[in-house]
């Protein structure tokens, strides 16, 4: 027997909320995912990201507390390139979202940038620099 990666899961505070800024970042969430208490998206190479309000994660775990800190995690996503991870940021905050981290030229070869989802989860973008 030998388990397999299958997916991310993320507890979330408003459903629709959390659907609406990854929809944002291109995750096809069916329609009507924001009304429903659990939510997935199909991701590159068979992966799924799974959302679940709170409220569904007591209801089989009642002694269940969300954490009190955020930043335990983080979700990355590659850009097209350096320019895209300037727009997407941008586009995020511009939405209101929580930038965390501006765009920067990373030692490690990449542009680097950090943006909060609706309950603080940070979400990578990055792209590898040209000059590399």
């Amino acid at each position: 027997m030998s388990p397999r990666f299958d997916a991310i899961g993320l507890v979330v505070s408003d459903m629709a909320a959390s659907v609406a800024f990854y929809r944002r970042l291109g995750f096809a969430f069916p329609e009507g995912a924001e009304r429903e208490p659990h939510a997935e998206a199909a991701l590159p190479g068979g992966l799924r990201l799974l959302l679940d309000t709170e409220e569904t994660v007591r209801s089989f775990h009642p002694d269940w507390q969300a954490p009190s800190a955020g930043g335990r995690h983080s979700l990355a996503l590659r850009c097209d390139d350096p320019a895209e991870v300037d727009a997407v940021y941008a586009e995020l905050v511009g939405a209101g979202y929580t930038g965390e981290l501006k765009p920067w030229d990373a030692f490690w070869g990449q542009r680097y940038a950090v943006v909060q989802d609706p309950d603080g989860n940070g979400v990578d973008l990055f792209a590898p620099l040209a000059h590399l």
